[in-house]
């Protein structure tokens, strides 16, 4: 079986924000049942959202990148630390590296604004997925929007 060809791109525009917005409310809203209100935040103004897209404009997944004050309460208020968020792949296109490749846009993009590090809130049952990325879980296991997460890092 080969893969579908897609590609990772910044979200410049409504659409491709929208599209990323609609990802999440189908992961994390209607799969995890996270309430609406939880998802969208005052972030979703200033963050680099990421979008993964086959070549005929599917959308597969998303994630996002706080860096700067955005990003000083989720990396323990360093500057030189970015925050990649709401990572959320579409059920059909899981297992197809579509997480993987947003995690790298991600690194990258947080490279790009010159940062040393990217934090995240791991999902305790998505931990292994990112350890293989190269994060290491650091501190206790916690609840996020009633699901077990853990703080996880990886210089860039």
């Amino acid at each position: 079986m080969s893969l579908p060809s897609y590609e990772v791109r910044v979200a410049e525009d409504a659409a491709d924000r929208e599209a990323c917005f609609a990802l999440r409310k189908e992961v994390f809203v209607r799969e995890q049942g996270v309430p609406e209100d939880l998802e969208y935040d005052e972030y979703d103004a200033v963050a680099v959202h990421l979008l993964a897209v086959r070549e005929d404009g599917v959308a597969l997944g998303t994630g996002r990148l706080l860096y700067g004050e955005a990003a000083a309460s989720k990396t323990g208020g360093d500057p030189s630390v970015g925050s990649l968020g709401r990572l959320a792949v579409t059920a059909r296109a899981r297992g197809l590296g579509v997480g993987a490749a947003l995690v790298r846009a991600v690194e990258e993009a947080a490279r790009a604004r010159g940062l040393a590090a990217v934090d995240l809130h791991a999902q305790t049952h998505a931990l292994g997925f990112y350890e293989r990325l190269g994060y290491r879980a650091y501190g206790p296991v916690y609840p996020e929007a009633g699901i077990p997460h853990r703080a996880m890092r990886r210089p860039v």
